[in-house]
């Protein structure tokens, strides 16, 4: 098998394109810093961004942490952005919210510190959401429950509606089981919603998210798009301004870049993009960046 992968050209070329990727991050300094989160008050959301496409989010009094990612290094690619919030200062967490399983999203001592942390806290486990053939993979981590669902499916956690929605991606944890689901979700209370797409590219169903669920706020990726073939599972910052346009939601904020080197484009470059395409768009204000660990309060 080994033979037969380095008698093949385009497995050479990806394995040294991904060599240059680990050597380049290594040999990156880290930065940020770690902040405490604010807390919202009773009918305000807060969003905080932790990094990478991890987002503390409280809404409707509920605590909820999507795909939370803590980890200094994702086997050899070293963190570049130190995390927003570090795991002891979160509250305890009633909800926690997995895109899909690949390993940048689905870290499981991530998982297991979160459930430890809010054992410590409250003396019980926070429920993790999952996408359908997901259970296996967090069954054991001492969550109170797991829920799986399909797209389009919802579940009710006391006054949070969580709606898994469909995303343009692949959901395998390795190579060869590709059958598990993968997607986004919206979280609604009474007066708030949010959109967290995961990992996803550019596709039509952004307009019917937009027009069946009419999410306020969405986290949109705009990284991981260099090489060009990376655009049939990620979005690029003009992808991700044309999916924002099409949900119709009042803001967006941008995630999925800067902090994994997990692609070729320069770490700088997604945040300068969608400035432009914000500009071109004449959505300045309606774009924003948030800094990891600050809380931003609607």
């Amino acid at each position: 098998m080994l033979k037969q992968a380095l008698k093949n050209p385009g497995l050479r070329r990806r394995a040294r394109q991904f060599g240059r990727l680990i050597r380049h991050s290594a040999v990156t300094p880290r930065t940020g810093q770690s902040h405490k989160p604010v807390l919202a008050a009773d009918g305000q959301m807060g969003v905080t961004f932790i990094g990478h496409a991890s987002f503390f989010v409280q809404i409707g009094g509920e605590n909820v942490i999507i795909d939370p990612n803590f980890a200094q290094w994702l086997f050899v690619l070293k963190r570049l952005r130190q995390p927003g919030v570090n795991v002891r200062d979160l509250p305890p967490v009633d909800l926690v919210l997995i895109t899909h399983a690949h390993f940048d999203h689905l870290h499981r001592p991530s998982l297991r510190s979160l459930v430890e942390h809010t054992r410590r806290w409250r003396g019980s486990s926070p429920t993790v959401v999952v996408p359908d053939h997901v259970f296996d993979l967090v069954s054991d981590l001492g969550f109170r429950d797991v829920v799986e669902l399909n797209w389009w499916s919802s579940y009710r956690h006391r006054g949070v509606t969580i709606t898994h929605v469909p995303s343009r991606h692949w959901g395998a944890r390795v190579l060869r089981d590709a059958h598990r689901g993968y997607g986004g979700y919206v979280l609604r209370d009474g007066r708030h919603s949010i959109y967290h797409a995961g990992d996803t590219a550019y596709f039509s169903g952004f307009r019917e998210i937009g027009s069946r669920l009419a999410p306020q706020l969405a986290l949109l990726p705009i990284g991981a798009y260099d090489p060009p073939a990376f655009r049939n599972v990620h979005a690029s910052p003009a992808d991700a301004m044309r999916a924002f346009l099409d949900l119709r939601s009042r803001w967006m904020v941008p995630m999925h870049y800067g902090t994994f080197r997990l692609s070729h484009e320069p770490l700088d470059e997604p945040l300068q993009l969608l400035e432009e395409e914000a500009v071109w768009a004449g959505i300045t204000e309606r774009v924003l960046v948030l800094e990891e660990g600050v809380t931003k309060i609607f």
